[in-house]
C-alpha cells in the first residue's frame, strides 16, 4: 500500500472513531465512571461500527488494515480522556488478536477472530498473578496432559476485560522445573466449567477498565486449545512485547496531548490576581515544558511504530519508548493539574482522570524498573 492510500486509510479510520466515541461514548462515561464498569454492549457497538480489530484480515472480518490503525484507535480513546477503555480495548485489539493471528492455528483463527472483530467475544490476557508479576519464572498456573485435553489449574490477577472476558489467553507452567522454557499458551473460553470471575478489582484510576482476578479448577481444555507449540509460550510472549509496549505508548502520549489541550483551554479562561492564568510567566514556561516533551515522545513513537510496521522494532527500543512515554505521561498530568489549581483536584473536572490514569502506565506492561533494566542489558550485557 502506497503512502497516500496509507494516509487515506488513517483519516479515514480516525474520523469514524471520533464520531463514534462521541456518540456511544462521552453521553455515558461519566456515568460508566462511576459505575466503574462498562456495559457489555459497548463491546458489539463498536465491533458493528467497525472500529474492533481493524488489521485483522478481511478473511476473518476485520478490515485488513495496518498495525497502526489499531493503534490510531488506542490514542482517539486515550486523547479524549476515555483511559480506562483505551485500556481495555488494547488488551482486546492490539494484544490478543494479534496474538492469534501471529501464533494461532487457521482453525483457531476462525474460531475466534470473527467474534473479536464483532464484538460477541471480548479477549483477555492472564499472565499476571499474586505471586508473580513480571516475573514469569515465578508463574504457579499449571496446566497437564489429560489423555486428549489438558487440565487447568491456578490463578490469575489484574487482568484487564477479565470480567466481560470471553476468551483469555492464560500462561500456564506445562513443565515444572523448566520456569519460562516451561511455559505455554492455552486459548480458555471464559464460560468453561471451573472458570471462576471474581468481582472486579477496585483501582485509584481507569474505573471503566474492568480488572480481575481468575480462578481456574480443574479448567478442562480440548487439546487445540493450545497456542503454538508446548513450552513455547514465553517465546511466544517476548515475540509480542514490542507491539503491547507500542500500545501503551500510544495511549501515554496521545493522553497526554488530551491533557494539555484542556489545560490550555483551561488557563486561557481562568483568572487570577486580575489576570488570566495563562498570562503568568510560570504558567507559560511550564507549558513550554509540557509540549516539547509530548512533540519529543510523540517522534519517538512514531518512528517505533513505523520499524514495527517493518517487522524491525526490537524489544530494547520498545522498553525505551514505554519508560520515556509512560513516565512523561505522569509528569504531564501532574504538571497540567496542577495549573487547575483546587478544582485539578476535584473530580468535576476531567483533568483529574487523565492524573488517576495515568498512574498504572508505569507498572503494567512492564514496570520502568523492568524497562530500565532491559536498556541497561541491551548496553552493557547482564553484568
Amino acid at each position: 500500500m502506497n503512502q497516500a492510500a496509507d494516509f487515506n486509510e488513517m483519516t479515514l479510520f480516525r474520523d469514524m472513531a471520533k464520531r463514534a466515541f462521541e456518540q456511544e461514548i462521552s453521553p455515558h462515561f461519566e456515568e460508566w465512571e462511576a459505575q466503574h464498569m462498562v456495559p457489555r454492549e459497548l463491546w458489539n457497538t463498536l465491533g458493528q461500527a467497525g472500529l474492533l480489530c481493524p488489521d485483522v484480515s478481511e478473511e476473518y472480518g476485520g478490515a485488513g488494515t495496518s498495525a497502526q490503525v489499531t493503534l490510531a484507535m488506542i490514542e482517539e480513546l486515550a486523547y479524549m480522556g476515555f483511559g480506562g477503555i483505551a485500556t481495555g480495548y488494547g488488551i482486546h485489539s492490539n494484544i490478543v488478536a494479534p496474538y492469534l493471528t501471529r501464533h494461532g492455528t487457521a482453525e483457531q483463527k476462525a474460531q475466534w477472530l470473527p467474534r473479536m472483530v464483532s464484538g460477541d467475544c471480548v479477549g483477555a490476557l492472564a499472565m499476571t498473578e499474586p505471586g508473580a508479576g513480571s516475573d514469569v519464572q515465578g508463574i504457579r498456573t499449571s496446566a497437564v496432559r489429560d489423555g486428549d485435553e489438558w487440565v487447568l489449574n491456578g490463578s490469575k490477577i489484574f487482568i484487564t476485560n477479565g470480567i466481560h472476558a470471553d476468551l483469555v489467553i492464560v500462561a500456564a507452567i506445562t513443565d515444572p522445573g523448566k520456569g519460562a522454557k516451561g511455559t505455554s499458551l492455552f486459548l480458555v473460553d471464559a464460560h468453561a466449567p471451573g472458570f471462576e470471575k471474581s468481582k472486579k478489582l477496585e483501582k485509584i484510576g481507569q474505573h471503566t477498565s474492568d480488572t480481575a482476578l481468575l480462578f481456574f479448577t480443574d479448567v478442562r481444555l480440548p487439546a487445540d486449545a493450545l497456542l503454538g507449540e508446548v513450552n513455547k509460550g514465553f517465546a511466544i510472549l517476548m515475540d509480542e512485547l514490542p507491539r503491547e509496549r507500542l500500545g501503551i505508548a500510544a495511549q501515554a502520549v496521545a493522553a497526554s496531548e488530551g491533557a494539555l489541550d484542556i489545560t490550555v483551554q483551561y488557563v486561557q479562561e481562568r483568572q487570577a490576581f486580575g489576570q488570566k492564568v495563562g498570562q503568568f510567566q510560570n504558567t507559560r514556561f511550564k507549558l513550554a515544558e509540557v509540549k516539547t516533551e509530548i512533540e519529543l515522545n510523540r517522534a519517538f513513537y512514531e518512528k517505533c511504530a513505523d520499524k514495527y510496521t517493518r517487522e524491525e522494532l526490537g524489544t530494547d527500543q520498545a522498553a525505551m519508548l514505554k519508560l520515556a512515554s509512560c513516565e512523561m505521561q505522569c509528569r504531564v498530568a501532574n504538571d497540567c493539574l496542577q495549573l487547575f489549581g483546587g478544582y485539578g483536584y476535584t473530580t468535576e473536572y476531567p483533568i483529574s482522570r487523565f492524573y488517576t490514569d495515568a498512574r498504572i502506565q508505569t507498572i503494567y506492561g512492564g514496570s520502568s524498573e523492568i524497562m530500565r533494566e532491559l536498556v541497561a542489558r541491551s548496553i552493557l550485557g547482564r553484568a
